[in-house]
């Protein structure tokens, strides 16, 4: 009996790749400036990614009890998927009194891009606020929302 060849080609399908499996986001800690006070010039306040404060121009920092953080994320998925941080525009925040603050989303710990490892990592954001003269910013509490858009790549 002759002896019977058999070929077997696998020819890969030309599509493309999976989409990464998505990644879980949980706010634990809001942006938060603490109290300060500021003379006619005005200045900033910004929150570093690793919870210090610091001022610029004519604002003074207190520590009058109330806290100041960074923004921090909790993200899960699957590791090695790489992430990078786009911040959105800069925003206002309404003031209790009247008046608005500018907020520019900071750098974040770890910095952008970083990559996922197994179980839980903890994102922190800081951000900076532009404060203007008394007249335009009256003592209150500011409040708002910034964006910020996570990219898996």
């Amino acid at each position: 009996m002759a002896g019977m060849l058999l070929f077997l080609f696998i020819i890969p399908a030309h599509g493309q790749e999976p989409p990464p499996r998505p990644i879980n986001l949980t706010l634990q800690q809001d942006l938060g400036f603490g109290a300060f006070y500021h003379y006619m010039a005005g200045g900033t306040v910004t929150i570093n990614p690793d919870g210090s404060r610091q001022a610029t121009g004519d604002v003074v920092l207190l520590d009058l009890g109330i806290p100041w953080s960074a923004a921090r994320f909790r993200i899960t998925g699957a590791p090695g998927t790489v992430i990078s941080l786009l911040n959105g525009p800069d925003v206002l925040l309404s003031g209790s009194n009247g008046g608005s603050l500018t907020l520019q989303a900071g750098s974040s710990d770890p910095p952008s891009p970083f990559v996922l490892t197994p179980g839980p990592l903890l994102l922190y954001v800081g951000g900076t606020i532009t404060v203007g003269s008394p007249a335009a910013n009256p003592p209150g509490n500011y409040s708002g929302t910034f964006d910020i858009t996570f990219i898996q790549e």
